[in-house]
């Protein structure tokens, strides 16, 4: 990874899943700016292809790579792509997600397994797709989405709730078995951010009111970016394994 500076991502490639919109576009736009050669990875190309020409116009440089990160030959042939385009992945940021509530009474064994492959399988596969070449070249960062549902829980969100904490025991399990090849593994655990989450948490049923967090808010995609920029740079050389809430305060409700 390059070493000049923390914001500096010259020479890097980033693979940022979910990049579309919300948290994920944020995060591609982040790196860009700061050097980086961004895929800009999502379900819909054609969404991806949006932010890839921002990061472009604004003098990045990122390309869009469709993928179903549910289906794991379409991550690994993701992750060929990418290494064929910009080169091989140094930073990995695993951030696709979906919503699918309902109360346990009413959860459909599909609502309960796609939300599931979205997070945690998902997560599996691209960390499987992006292991061997991180080793091969001496090191490399790997940075998962959870969500600070994985240790608080949501009302209406046992589906979404269990594949969070699934990721938080991959994150710190594969932070044990890759520190001895220099690769990082850490998770930015945010609460309600986009407008998917947002939809859910704030519905009367659920019960989520953002006006109880200590800062009585909750976080906007742009304000999450500069933690994932420091969990790839250089100053985060000795964190690994590590859950970084950024909620507001939210696990101390007022």
């Amino acid at each position: 990874m390059s070493q000049s500076a923390t914001s500096d991502f010259t020479g890097d490639v980033v693979a940022v899943t979910g990049a579309a919109q919300g948290i994920g576009r944020s995060v591609a736009e982040a790196f860009g700016a700061q050097g980086a050669r961004v895929a800009v990875i999502d379900l819909q190309l054609d969404a991806a292809q949006v932010v890839a020409d921002a990061i472009t116009a604004a003098g990045g440089h990122a390309i869009a790579v469709a993928c179903d990160v549910g289906d794991h030959a379409a991550v690994d042939a993701a992750a060929a792509e990418i290494a064929d385009r910009l080169g091989p992945i140094s930073v990995l940021v695993s951030n696709a997600g979906i919503t699918r509530p309902a109360m346990i009474r009413k959860m459909t064994d599909d609502e309960w397994h796609q939300v599931v492959n979205v997070h945690l399988n998902a997560s599996f596969y691209w960390l499987k797709a992006v292991v061997e070449g991180m080793i091969a070249r001496g090191g490399g960062r790997m940075i998962f989405t959870t969500s600070s549902t994985a240790q608080n829980g949501s009302i209406g969100q046992v589906n979404y709730a269990a594949a969070k904490s699934g990721v938080v025991g991959l994150v710190r399990t594969a932070a044990r078995e890759l520190g001895r090849y220099n690769i990082l593994v850490n998770a930015v655990a945010p609460a309600a951010v986009t407008d998917m989450t947002r939809k859910v948490m704030t519905d009367p049923k659920f019960g989520a009111d953002p006006s109880k967090t200590i800062l009585g808010r909750f976080a906007e995609p742009d304000e999450l970016a500069p933690t994932y920029l420091y969990l790839a740079s250089p100053a985060s050389s000795l964190v690994t394994g590590q859950i970084v809430s950024i909620d507001g305060g939210g696990m101390f409700v007022r």
